[in-house]
């Protein structure tokens, strides 16, 4: 899903080049996209847009007339650009966005419908879509820990609940754990004062460095390789991969569709957590540290027929 850093460079992007467009033509391809009636989507053609806004891991572009189109990519949509003069054919979308110099595409991977287009008439209307999380990049350290710590939640929870923080999801949330050295399972009503200024530092320090690394990237162009997965994460997507400050090879917990990346000898102390599946399966097999996976591993290699 599109988080933050993300979506940040997305809003630059159509910033230059759709502010003080007009738009000529709203396509909508799959019914499932539009969740509003009303407004309908098509009192937004011929009006203007005058700006673009952040609202969580939300886009929202505010027209004339005071109404807003507000999408959200969910975890498998995307957007795309295509000037007028480009060449390219426009690969199939859930929706155009047609403007006299090009047009905007949403396309969504899979067959699973979850990206949205809301039309919200005015301030009060985009609120509705506000889930009410502190801004990461706008808190103090007393504002940010009186936030995550209102309620006792694991750090992964704290970080990635939209009403507690806003614009975090699983990928960067697994990212400045790491930065920040501490365990994905630590209760919030459990951490020290040293903890909480890292975990502040952290997540100031990740979020600030990956918006500039995916802007430098993006180098002017519209961003098309926007992705939860890349290259020079630390621990996110990197299950089994050493991590880049011990060496040691990245943990992972399942659950859902989701899962957790973390460094056990950077974050634990050297304790593996219970994948909620995989240990209910070995039970008493299921290793607890570092020493005994890498045992077992070992035992594994000196008889390849116990596999």
């Amino acid at each position: 899903m599109p988080e933050l850093p993300d979506v940040t460079v997305y809003i630059e992007a159509l910033t230059a080049r759709i502010v003080g467009r007009r738009i000529e033509r709203i396509v909508v391809k799959n019914p499932f996209l539009l969740r509003t009636a009303d407004p309908p989507v098509s009192a937004c053609e011929g009006r203007t847009i005058v700006g673009l806004r952040r609202v969580g891991k939300r886009i929202a572009m505010q027209l004339d007339g005071e109404l807003w189109l507000v999408l959200h990519l969910m975890i498998a949509g995307r957007l795309h650009w295509y000037d007028k003069s480009s060449t390219a054919r426009i690969r199939p979308a859930l929706l155009h966005v047609e403007f006299d110099h090009g047009t905007l595409t949403l396309t969504e991977a899979g067959t699973k419908r979850r990206a949205s287009l809301h039309v919200a008439r005015g301030e009060s209307q985009l609120a509705d879509h506000d889930r009410g999380g502190l801004e990461p990049l706008e808190a103090t350290p007393l504002t940010f820990r009186e936030r995550l710590s209102e309620r006792n939640h694991t750090l992964k929870r704290a970080l990635t609940d939209p009403t507690i923080l806003s614009g975090v999801g699983n990928a960067y949330s697994d990212e400045i754990l790491h930065r920040a050295q501490l365990s994905p399972l630590a209760q919030t009503k459990q951490l020290d004062e040293s903890q909480w200024q890292r975990l502040f530092d952290a997540t100031r320090a990740s979020l600030l460095e990956w918006t500039q690394r995916l802007r430098e990237e993006a180098a002017g162009s519209f961003p098309e390789k926007v992705t939860a997965f890349r290259e020079g994460m630390a621990v996110h997507g990197r299950y089994g991969k050493p991590c880049p400050v011990c060496g040691t090879a990245i943990q992972r917990i399942r659950y859902a569709e989701n899962e957790t990346n973390y460094c056990p000898r950077c974050q634990t102390g050297g304790k593996l957590l219970a994948d909620r599946s995989l240990s209910r399966l070995l039970k008493d097999d299921w290793p607890k540290t570092i020493e005994a996976l890498e045992n077992s591993r070992v035992a594994t290699k000196k008889n390849p027929q116990e596999r």
